[in-house]
Formats: C-alpha cells, structure tokens, sequence
C-alpha cells in the first residue's frame, strides 16, 4: 500500500494576501505554511521532504510540486500507484457552518459581516473544498486524485501521529497546541493502542489560542509572526520572571478547572491596530517597542504565560489519565524551554516532541493517519533524516560549476574527521555537509555550521558574519549522548537527539564552553548517538580528543531569511556568499581561494 501526505496550496498566498491582508510582517499568517511531501510504502516511511529545500523559498505555503517529484522517485512509484492521497486539513461542512455561525453572532455593522462572509466563501470554495484540492493538485501534476483515494486528516490529528509514530507508538497523554487547526487551537487527551481519546471540556478554541497570542507579541516586538517566535523565547532569558506582576496572566487569561483557558482580550487579537493599542496599554508603553529593556519584559511575560498556561493544562492531564508518558506537539512544541519545565515540573516520566513539531510534522502525521486507518501502521521512523542524499559525482559537478572560486582536498574519512577536529582548535566557522537532508525546522547534524564553543565571542562571529542575524540569538551545543548527563543537568530526560528540549548547563562546562551557553545558563542541545548519525558522533569524538572540549556548536547551515540548504550547489553558494571559513561536502575539504590568487 502507498499513502502520500501533502501539505500546501498553490493559491494561499495569493489568497490570503487579498482577503486578508497578509503580506509584510504576517506573509507566514497563511494555510498550508510548512509545505512538504511524505510517502509510505507497505508500512514504512521511505522519504519525506519539505518544499522550502528545494524550491529555496522559507516556509513556502505553495503546492510542493517538487517535493511530490522526488519523494516519488526516491520510493520507485508513481502518482498512478498511490492508494491513497492524505492532506492534513479537514474542514467538513460542520466546520463551515459554526464559521458562518460565529460571524453572524460578531458584534461588527451589517455590511462588514457580509463582506467576511464573502471573503470566507472565497477561501472555502477556491481553496478547502476536497473538490478545490483535487483540482488544485490536477493543474500542478497533470494527475487528478480519484475522489475516493483523497483522505483529509483533521490537523491536529496530523500533528498528534507525527508524534505519536516518531515515539515509537508508545501510549501516552499528549498535548497539542497550535495556531489554529479547522476550529480548535488546542487538544489534550489519551492515546491507548492507537485509540486517541481527547477531552472535550479542555478543547480550546482558535479565539482563545495562546500559540496566537505568542505569535501576536512577536508581530508587536517588530519580529515576523508564524516564524519569529524563537527569538522572543530567546530574548526572555534576558529578564527574570515577572511573578504576579505579569500583565498578561493579570489581565488577559483565564485558567479553567477543567484543562482550558481563555483570553479576555477576545477580537483585538484580530486587528493590528487594536492589540498594539491594548498591549501598549497593559505594558504601560511610553517609548519606542523596539527598546531593548522593553523587548526583554514583553517577552519575559509571553513566556511567562506559556508556561504557567501550558503547566495548568498538563496538569490536568496527569489527574485525568493513567499515561506515563507526555507526547508534546504542534507550533507551540517548538518553545523547547517550556517543553523541559512541563517535563520536569509533571509526574510524567518522559515526554516526547518530534523533529517535525511545527507544521512540517502534519504532512508525515496525514501519511502516518492515513496509512492506520487504512490497516497499514507505519514502523517506527529510523530519524530524521529523510530527504535527498547527493553523491560524489554530485559534489564534482557542484565544484566545477564555482571554478576557481575555492581548492579542496577529497580525504579519506578518518583524515577528514582529524583534520576537521584540528581547524576546529581554532575560531574558525565550518560548514557540514552530509547525508540525507534532515526533515523539520532544525539542522541536526547533516546541514549544519559548527565552531568551538570554548570561545567565548563565537556567538558574535557566527551571527554577525555568517548567518546575518540578531546578536542576541543563542547557539546550541552538539555532544555525545554518552556524555550528555556529564555535561548538562538533564533531570528525567535521557537523550534530545532533535534540540527540542532546554537544559541548565553545569557550572564548570559553563566556563568551558561559554559559546554553547544562553544568558541564562541553558543550552537546547542535540545529543548524537553513534547509530543515529556516525560521522558526526566520530568528528565529536576527534574534536574531544584533540581539544578536550565535549561538544560543538551546531546550527544551521544557511543565513537568516533563507531556507537550510539542501543541495551541494546550495551549500558552495552559502559557503562564498559568506565568512564561513571552510566547508566540508562529504570527503572533500573545500577552503576560498583569497582574492587576487585566481
């Protein structure tokens, strides 16, 4: 059996640009956002890759008419062979009707009620329809999906299997906070045998969606919503706590008995204008928003929020099933220092947040759905790394196309690994190329740029000269997983092989690897075992070696605006494009040659 998960549509930017106005700032406000390609063949996943790497446009939200070309040639099968066609967005006629139903009960004039109305008619029928998909998917490939092969995947159902399946099909309790789904922005349950059982009284809806209201202050402090949101989480490390004086848990939400909330501030978050007035408000604004002081506090009270908002929820889950374990996902699963304190601060055992938390987990999650229901249930994922692989005659070709631009050395792996681990003595900034392209927002180690951490200004020259963003933004520290507990004050967790959990760094590795270490003493580390990833495990064990240093910084491979790279022609053009010092495509070794030696 072959199942295809999909996620994107040629027309949403175009469409909610126009109706909506999201363009600028909000151009990631969009449906379909993440667009990616995953196919599973008799039960396994065989390959998956998001469009971005390919089409080199971030967070497309466009049909992944690429993706779906080399995800079917990497499985051997063609559009004419799938069984079935899976699209992690279900929006049934029950959820047009409670639309339709919440405009008409809006406090707005008549005539803007009818224009909403118009405007949603237009999404609904141009975009969301099963008809619109098909059609959409026709005028891309040249294929239409017979009816009955097209399967939609409610969205958080998509997200919740993504993680379930990259857990290893443990039951669990889980929490799933998103944006928005079709209606709901939030769900929390129980999933026994692959039975998901949720709970309906602490469903929260997309008018109370506290992932909205973090990508809301993002928008305020001038950051771009729907993909900014890391840099406020990064930014509130730099002020305590706010305690009861915390404007937002004292003014806007509302915690329920039962495991929901609900913002008091209600249709402001709707209207730019109107937040920014009430967030002044609350805030007690009197200069600029960009100020750093005030960025720090605003943040500090987002994060804040999550975390007493998310915990209240947890703890619901904890009296109201049996699970002892915590699988955690969706948009606001990326905040990866809340993950670790609902983690530490429950009574679960261990907690789980995939390598495709956000949106690109939903088109694997429709895959993995689709192929159960269907009587196939997919095996556990090896990883993450599932996308295109290169071979050599691929990195002699991307070289000759540079010409005399960079010289390089082609080395055996154990002279690749020591000589590697030798530059790396030095201050010096190396790109990593390797392998299969990882799946999900995080380079873990196949596209990635690693330094010495034991610099203390390595943060400063890799933001500055190379990735070309806020000095502010931290840097994560790579180890083996062998020496994580030595090296981090892990609590319950055993391994974090996808960065998506914070970790207090203990005090005497503080000073040996002040590069790797946040303002506040926390790293979001990625351990790496020696099955998982080999050569990155081996250069870890050279650098050591030749060092004495534990870890490395890993981050990844591109510069801010731009999408990881994917190719080896992408990697050469981010190595000459900035101060990246060397790169290494597989076994070769490749420097710049200095101006005026051509």
């Amino acid at each position: 059996m072959i199942v295809v998960g999909f996620n994107g549509f040629t027309r949403s930017a175009e469409l909610f640009g126009r109706l909506f106005r999201r363009s600028g700032l909000d151009r990631h406000r969009v449906l379909g956002h993440d667009a990616a390609v995953a196919v599973v063949v008799d039960g396994e996943l065989v390959a998956a890759v998001e469009e971005e790497r390919l089409s080199r446009v971030k967070k497309t939200s466009d049909l992944p008419v690429n993706a779906l070309r080399w995800a079917l040639g990497e499985a051997g099968v063609g559009l004419a062979d799938v069984d079935c066609f899976a699209f992690p967005w279900s929006f049934t006629p029950e959820v047009w009707a409670a639309e339709r139903a919440g405009i008409a009960r809006s406090a707005v004039p008549e005539p803007e009620r009818a224009d909403r109305l118009a405007r949603l008619e237009e999404l609904r029928t141009t975009l969301l329809t099963p008809e619109a998909i098909r059609a959409d998917f026709a005028a891309r490939t040249g294929f239409t999906i017979p009816a009955d092969r097209l399967r939609l995947v409610p969205h958080h159902l998509a997200h919740l299997s993504c993680g379930y399946h990259t857990a290893g099909w443990r039951d669990a309790a889980f929490l799933v906070s998103d944006g928005r789904a079709e209606r709901y922005s939030s769900i929390m349950g129980e999933i026994r045998d692959g039975e998901v059982t949720i709970l309906p009284d602490a469903t929260v809806d997309i008018t109370n969606s506290l992932a909205l209201l973090y990508s809301k202050v993002t928008r305020y402090l001038g950051f771009v919503p729907n993909n900014d949101e890391y840099k406020v989480m990064g930014l509130s490390g730099f002020h305590p706590p706010l305690g009861a004086d915390n404007p937002l848990l004292r003014e806007v939400i509302t915690l329920e008995e039962a495991g929901g909330y609900r913002l008091r501030v209600g249709n402001p978050l709707l209207d730019t204008q109107a937040y920014y007035s009430y967030f002044d408000e609350i805030f007690g604004r009197t200069g600029d928003r960009t100020d750093w002081d005030f960025r720090c506090r605003v943040a500090r009270a987002v994060q804040d929020a999550v975390e007493v908002v998310t915990r209240h929820q947890v703890s619901v889950l904890e009296r109201r099933t049996s699970a002892r374990n915590l699988i955690i996902e969706g948009g606001l699963a990326l905040n990866c220092v809340n993950n670790t304190k609902l983690l530490e601060g429950s009574r679960f055992e261990d907690a789980s947040v995939s390598f495709g938390a956000s949106d690109p987990g939903v088109t694997i999650g429709a895959a993995v759905y689709a192929s159960r229901e269907l009587g196939r249930p997919v095996r556990p994922s090896p990883g993450p790394y599932l996308g295109p692989s290169y071979t050599d005659d691929d990195v002699r070709a991307a070289l000759a196309a540079v010409g005399d631009r960079v010289e390089w050395r082609e080395l055996a792996e154990d002279e690749l690994l020591t000589e590697v681990a030798k530059l790396l003595v030095d201050p010096v900034v190396i790109g990593w190329f390797q392998g299969a392209v990882e799946y999900g927002p995080r380079a873990l180690g196949n596209r990635s740029i690693l330094a010495n951490p034991a610099f203390p200004d390595i943060q400063d020259v890799i933001n500055i000269r190379v990735k070309r963003r806020e000095p502010f933004r931290p840097f994560a520290p790579v180890l083996p997983a062998a020496s994580a507990q030595v090296v981090l004050e892990m609590g319950k967790k055993r391994s974090s092989p996808y960065m998506t959990f914070v970790f207090p760094v203990r005090s005497e590795y503080q000073k040996l690897v002040p590069g790797a270490v946040h303002v506040d003493g926390t790293a979001r580390a990625q351990t790496v075992d020696e099955a998982d990833n080999p050569l990155l495990a081996g250069l870890l064990r050279a650098f050591e070696q030749v060092t004495g240093v534990p870890c490395l910084i890993n981050t990844s491979f591109n510069v801010a605006g731009q999408p990881i790279v994917g190719s080896p022609a992408d990697g050469l053009s981010c190595f000459l494009d900035t101060e990246i010092d060397y790169l290494v495509l597989h076994h070769f070794l490749i420097s710049k040659v200095a101006s005026g030696e051509s």
